[in-house]
């Protein structure tokens, strides 16, 4: 009998289940596969009922109903479970196949995979795929990186089921060699982690600073997603402050105050400190998680540690609107910072990213997805060569625009005593980033007092290095090695 598998999905959790579904509504055969064999019996009697969706009892079976070259894609949880299923598939497939990891894998792990599968004359595949449930059924946005040659045998699935732009164009695309997929995503998810903890500090300094009620700052975030706030995180904080119980108990309210992370944000700032790049906001919203997690140590802290009591005593619409202004300055900050990533990972890896393209990714199906992304796909095209955003005439205005009442929230956020560390982390790289004089020079001036690690003059060419015996009592030799 011909197989008429098109693709195959291992994985019957919440997103591999809408992968398939989504699969199967823009014409694809799916062969479903789950190493719990009962839940693909319960999927083919449930949610795939009626569908062209295949299940299969084993690996052999779903490999023998599969079209060549068989493309067969895990969606199960990152880390040693995906090399187990490699391991577990291999054996089934022949040269020219392909392996497709869609999880939340961390990027080295997706350049071993791809190293080795090729190896072994098989293509390997690492693609982020952001959305949740209602992208995953709807339309994701699908960030895949790996063996170029894989890419034009799942290009037609990719681009068919995933979300599209305005004007109908997929948010996919290939990005780039081995891991360059799934570092994508995983900035993505950096940026994911700084949107979210921006828009929480907005929610404080009105739920604290000005005494606003949820049906207040309801309508707050109603407006705002009218305007150039529009996106997916600013709409569902909307419908969140908005949602209340049949008994009317406003249910965010309710929330223990300790949030959760699964990794890619840490992810995220570890690789900008091995690449040296101050990707500052993402730092600062990981390391809020971890503050938040503290909740006993709060509390008890709470009844011991003052602070200002100060209460605000301006127009409250006004501060609104100042705030509004700081949260956009602010979420354009992260942008910026989480393309230098970009630009940096790919210096290193020797990756050709479409910077732009990756924009356009963005623009539909996953969780950043806002308005102004539209904004950075035109910045890099009339300017490829870009190095920062920031430097674009667009997010130049809008800094320009914005830049008073991002002061102005800062400000009176320390005043009041309220935490904003991501509102502030922002505008302290802002006013790092367009000074040309930091304090770095006194910087080394004191590691080379205490090292002897060398300093470069002001009046002398970048690359000579020099070194003070500063108390006199110090010999000459310098370290060996200078690092900025």
């Amino acid at each position: 009998m011909e197989p008429k598998g098109d693709i195959a999905v291992i994985g019957l959790a919440v997103m591999g289940q809408n992968l398939i579904l989504n699969m199967n509504d823009n014409g694809f055969t799916v062969v479903a596969f789950n190493r719990t064999v009962s839940k693909v019996n319960d999927f083919l009697d449930g949610e795939a009922k009626g569908t062209n969706i295949i299940g299969a009892q084993s690996v052999e079976e779903m490999v023998a109903n599969l079209k060549r070259p068989r493309k067969v894609m895990l969606m199960v949880k990152a880390g040693e479970v995906v090399d187990k299923f490699i391991e577990m598939v291999l054996p089934h497939l022949e040269e020219g196949d392909v392996i497709i990891d869609g999880g939340n894998s961390h990027f080295p792990d997706t350049i071993r995979r791809t190293k080795m599968l090729e190896e072994k004359g098989m293509l390997y595949i690492g693609t982020g795929v952001s959305g949740g449930e209602e992208g995953a059924r709807k339309g994701p946005s699908i960030m895949p990186g790996g063996s170029p040659k894989a890419w034009p045998l799942v290009k037609d699935i990719f681009q068919a089921i995933s979300a599209k732009t305005d004007s109908g164009e997929p948010c996919c695309d290939w990005v780039g060699e081995n891991g360059a997929g799934h570092y994508v995503k995983m900035t993505h998810n950096g940026i994911e982690y700084g949107d979210m903890q921006l828009i929480c500090e907005a929610y404080q300094l009105m739920k604290e600073g000005l005494g606003l009620s949820t049906d207040e700052m309801h309508e707050v975030f109603t407006e705002w997603n009218k305007g150039e706030l529009d996106s997916y995180l600013i709409e569902i904080t909307r419908d969140i402050l908005g949602y209340k119980t049949e008994e009317g108990e406003v249910v965010v309210e309710q929330i223990l105050d300790t949030a959760g992370q699964k990794g890619t944000g840490k992810w995220t700032g570890i690789s900008s400190l091995d690449l040296g790049v101050p990707v500052t906001l993402i730092g600062e919203a990981v390391f809020s998680r971890c503050l938040s997690a503290l909740k006993d140590e709060r509390v008890a802290a709470s009844k011991v540690l003052k602070g200002p009591g100060t209460s605000f005593e301006g127009d409250k619409k006004v501060f609104v609107k100042d705030i509004e202004k700081a949260l956009l300055a602010s979420k354009l900050v992260s942008y910026a910072q989480g393309y230098m990533l970009l630009r940096e990972a790919a210096k290193e890896h020797g990756w050709n990213l479409n910077y732009g393209g990756i924009a356009l990714m963005w623009r539909g199906g996953c969780i950043i997805r806002s308005t102004f992304l539209g904004k950075i796909k035109e910045a890099f095209e009339n300017n490829p060569d870009l190095h920062n955003l920031l430097l674009d005439d667009w997010f130049k205005g809008v800094i320009d625009d914005c830049q008073a009442s991002w002061r102005k929230v800062v400000q009176e956020a320390i005043r009041l005593g309220i935490p904003v560390p991501a509102f502030t982390t922002a505008l302290a790289f802002y006013d790092g980033y367009r000074n040309p004089r930091l304090p770095a020079n006194l910087l080394q001036a004191q590691r080379d007092y205490f090292g002897a690690h060398t300093y470069e003059r002001l009046d002398k060419p970048r690359g000579e290095y020099f070194h003070t015996n500063w108390t006199g009592r110090g010999g000459n030799t310098s370290a060996s090695t200078y690092t900025v």
